[in-house]
């Protein structure tokens, strides 16, 4: 989560406020990446693991989620830092400040209700997938979560059902959790573009 929201922060504010050569290109390439699920990479994935020896690794599928986030996010983010007038960045630069400068006492500060949203989707994705995650981990001792509650209920002996209803509420815990934490930044973050200046 911490790091797809760095990566994919940085990468947007990038786009939304710098014009450079092969901009457009980039943010087209973006879009269409966007376009195909991610389990569509599987095959390609594993091979890329496979090689680099992030196999059977939690690192390997946190690299994986933090690039895979970075497409769809990017659009999002860049839009919202798209509405934030450029005359906030001019004024910082005449008054002596960095882009980096600009980016983390001006924009950021801006921007708090689409990270903490960008956040909170970022956790989601990865908390709750199972695809990636049994095809990438292999042993008993990396397996996820997500992973356990499956064994719980497939093939003939595994009838836990009461016992995988329960793990399946103790999995909404951590989400609701963020969800009632962040709350008031998602509701301002949306109520604030119903707002006319």
């Amino acid at each position: 989560m911490i790091l797809s929201t760095i990566l994919t922060t940085f990468n947007a504010y990038v786009f939304s406020r710098f014009r450079f050569k092969g901009r457009k290109a980039g943010l087209v390439t973006i879009l269409v990446l966007q376009v195909f699920p991610s389990f569509l990479t599987l095959t390609a994935i594993y091979t890329l693991l496979m090689q680099l020896n992030l196999l059977n690794t939690h690192i390997g599928l946190v690299l994986f989620y933090a690039g895979a986030q970075i497409p769809g996010n990017t659009w999002l983010i860049k839009g919202y830092f798209d509405q934030i007038p450029k005359s906030l960045d001019e004024a910082a630069r005449v008054d002596g400040a960095t882009n980096f400068t600009t980016f983390t006492k001006i924009i950021m500060p801006l921007a708090v209700p689409i990270i903490v949203f960008l956040a909170l989707t970022s956790f989601i994705g990865p908390w709750m997938d199972f695809i990636l995650q049994s095809v990438v981990l292999r042993t008993a001792d990396k397996k996820t979560l997500a992973m356990g509650l499956m064994e719980m209920v497939t093939g003939q002996t595994n009838t836990k059902f009461t016992l995988f209803a329960a793990g399946a509420i103790l999995v909404a815990i951590p989400i609701t959790i963020l969800y009632a934490f962040l709350q008031k930044y998602i509701v301002e973050g949306l109520s604030s573009g119903a707002v006319k200046s």
